[in-house]
């Protein structure tokens, strides 16, 4: 399900809204990062409550956010991300991923 998904909706506790963004998914685990992360954005919002929900094809599903560290970890993802989302459109995110600024927003989601 959320290995076909190029877009799913992530919520942090029960007071925010649902809100798209890219998903890749490397080992059967759930991975993210905030492209913006902004002060109000759903990034933070998890760092404040790490309890929250996502939504892939209809179905919400209660998750928990955890960082993510470690090197072969973060190359892992990048490379799921670079294979994911590889139009000519995607590639200016794809690079912008790489940055040490958004690799240091990736979080994990795991089901509740």
């Amino acid at each position: 399900m959320i290995h076909n998904s190029k877009i799913m909706g992530v919520r942090s506790g029960t007071q925010h809204r649902f809100t798209g963004i890219w998903v890749v998914v490397v080992k059967e685990r759930v991975f993210v990062r905030s492209w913006e992360n902004k002060p109000t954005g759903w990034h933070h919002a998890f760092l404040k409550d790490s309890t929250g929900a996502i939504q892939v094809s209809g179905r919400e599903i209660a998750v928990r956010a955890k960082r993510v560290r470690g090197k072969r970890l973060m190359e892992a993802i990048e490379e799921a991300y670079a294979e994911k989302y590889n139009t000519k459109a995607s590639l200016k995110y794809v690079r912008g991923f790489r940055l040490e600024q958004r690799r240091m927003t990736t979080m994990e989601f795991v089901p509740v």
